[in-house]
């Protein structure tokens, strides 16, 4: 498995980065992106020292753990300078918080972190299929999230990717240990989410072409 949108406590996470890839790494997570709630006010603080915590443990729990960055709450024209300052600071995997059904994002959201070129637009609810093509173009991401609330809107994503030709990846947006994906869990939500067996299969290869870009 991997788990490309988790937190710690360096945003409302519960665990320090280490434990966070420790725990994955013995639940037999393959690979995780710690991607911290961020804004103007801390990305700075957030993604040098995430990235120092993967560089500390390297290959020695035998997970592959990327700093990333889930860019939160963001106004629409500012997620294209934030998104390249995340990648300059050392962000591998950019998620953008995507409009959320649950959380008054501020409309424009999707598309705007489309047009950045996210990695990945997580939980983007309603999304319209105009976005949805955009992000097959641009090779942007959308998630399945097993999120409680952000999930409601997990079976449109999945239908508008189909429709649009989108990659999808299945994510926990975990904040404490409750929260992280088995095998099991991770399957039920994926195909409660409608995606065939065949489109499920898929979210692992997508996931996997995310980490190794972000590993190089």
């Amino acid at each position: 498995m991997i788990d490309l949108h988790t937190h710690t406590t360096f945003s409302d996470g519960a665990l320090i980065p280490l434990e966070l890839i420790r725990r994955l790494a013995v639940a037999g997570h393959t690979g995780v992106a710690l991607t911290d709630h961020g804004d103007p006010s801390n990305i700075e603080i957030i993604i040098p020292n995430i990235a120092r915590a993967c560089r500390e443990v390297g290959d020695l729990f035998g997970v592959v753990a990327v700093p990333g960055i889930e860019l939160t709450h963001i106004p629409p024209e500012l997620i294209a300078e934030l998104t390249e300052e995340a990648r300059n600071l050392g962000a591998r995997v950019v998620v953008v918080h995507g409009e959320s059904p649950v959380e008054p994002v501020a409309p424009g959201t999707n598309l705007a972190a489309i047009e950045a070129g996210v990695d990945i637009l997580a939980h983007p609810g309603l999304i319209t299929e105009k976005e949805a093509k955009l992000a097959a173009k641009r090779g942007v991401a959308l998630e399945i999230s097993a999120r409680k609330g952000h999930s409601l809107c997990n079976g449109h994503v999945a239908a508008m990717a189909r429709r649009c030709s989108v990659k999808i990846v299945i994510n926990s947006d975990g904040h404490a240990p409750g929260d992280y994906l088995t095998p099991e869990f991770r399957y039920r939500v994926g195909r409660g989410a409608g995606l065939t067996e065949a489109e499920y299969k898929k979210t692992t290869a997508v996931a996997q072409k995310i980490l190794n870009r972000a590993t190089r």
